[in-house]
């Protein structure tokens, strides 16, 4: 062969070894966590990553550009953060799923994160175990000057003929049930926990004079309401009582609000279709953060305008952990239990 050839073509045969041996190795192994914490943005997941040390990265394509990567520890515990509202939810938990290189088909899913609350069902800092996941936002809505002045709302199911009627579930993400038996371990293992309040929150709180907005927070079981839409207010907050009775049949009692968990479970169901995670491994703790209306006589405006005041975000993060580390722990220290599923007692 002419010199000149052979020149020409040795850098071409060096890349075509290259990758031929590039090829030949095999992918790394997708891994396996025990645990997924699921955050929906920064303050939510650092509190996590400090205290569980949380340092291997691995970055999954279709994450939120804000957050590229999932953070995992020695102990197989992982967290995602999927950027707030519904389209940021769904679009990184899908991605999380479908990606090659985890193996969720066994991991606990545990989505943790803020929330307003209900002075009905607990205060600043308390800390709520969801059975039902209701969407606040799949309704009809009528300008409140032109209701009609024998309904209470302007928001009604839709297809309905009124506020007080049911709707059909034609979206099929209008309400989901967690399974009860994790929501319940869940709650057994935390119930005890010390939570923290600051000293604006505990000043708050006593503006209310009933329980439990007034007294100090403690760990609950109470369902949350999602949707884009941050409401505050009396009349919005009945409201969402009255749609989460009527989505559940009677059976879910409103307790907190917040903008994901229909999304992420959505996507998260999405995925089970396809053997990717077990639905029945995910379990929901939500915090209060801010009531989402005021004590009788205070202004339903200043609510909502002057929502951080309430001094309830620093220990809804806190108190986050100390209700959900120690499901967390249980499920790493006892793998060999719940590897199989959840326990039965």
């Amino acid at each position: 062969m002419h010199s000149l050839l052979r020149a020409s073509l040795f850098p071409l045969t060096t890349a075509l070894l290259a990758g031929a041996a590039q090829a030949a190795t095999p992918p790394a192994a997708p891994l396996q966590p025990k645990v997924m914490l699921v955050a929906m943005f920064a303050p939510e997941a650092q509190t996590w990553i400090d205290r569980l040390k949380l340092t291997h990265k691995v970055a999954v394509d279709g994450l939120s550009a804000d957050y590229p990567d999932v953070l995992c520890n020695e102990a197989r515990v992982c967290l995602m953060t999927t950027g707030m509202g519904h389209a940021n939810a769904a679009a990184s938990t899908l991605a999380l799923t479908l990606s090659p290189k985890f193996d969720l088909k066994q991991t606990y899913f545990l989505i943790a994160g803020i929330a307003g609350i209900s002075p009905k069902e607990g205060t600043l800092g308390t800390t709520a175990w969801a059975r039902y996941l209701v969407d606040f936002g799949i309704q009809w809505e009528l300008d409140p000057r032109d209701v009609p002045k024998d309904w209470p709302t302007g928001y009604l199911g839709i297809n309905t003929r009124g506020p007080g009627e049911k709707p059909p579930l034609d979206y099929k993400t209008e309400v989901f049930e967690l399974n009860v038996r994790l929501r319940d371990k869940a709650y057994a293992l935390s119930r005890q926990a010390e939570l923290t309040e600051s000293a604006e929150s505990k000043a708050w709180r006593q503006r209310y004079d009933y329980a439990p907005a007034n007294q100090p927070p403690v760990v609950t079981r109470c369902d949350t309401l999602a949707g884009d839409t941050w409401y505050s207010g009396t009349r919005l907050s009945e409201r969402a009582e009255e749609w989460t009775r009527l989505l559940t049949n009677g059976q879910g009692r409103y307790c907190t609000t917040q903008q994901e968990d229909n999304a992420t479970y959505e996507a998260l169901l999405r995925a089970s279709r396809l053997g990717k995670v077990d639905l029945q491994r995910l379990a929901v703790v939500r915090a209060g953060s801010d009531f989402d209306r005021p004590a009788k006589g205070a202004s339903e405006v200043d609510n909502l305008l002057d929502y951080a005041k309430q001094g309830g975000f620093a220990p809804a993060l806190e108190n986050l952990y100390r209700t959900g580390n120690p499901l967390v722990q249980e499920i790493v220290e006892h793998w060999d239990v719940w590897q199989q599923g959840v326990p039965a007692s």
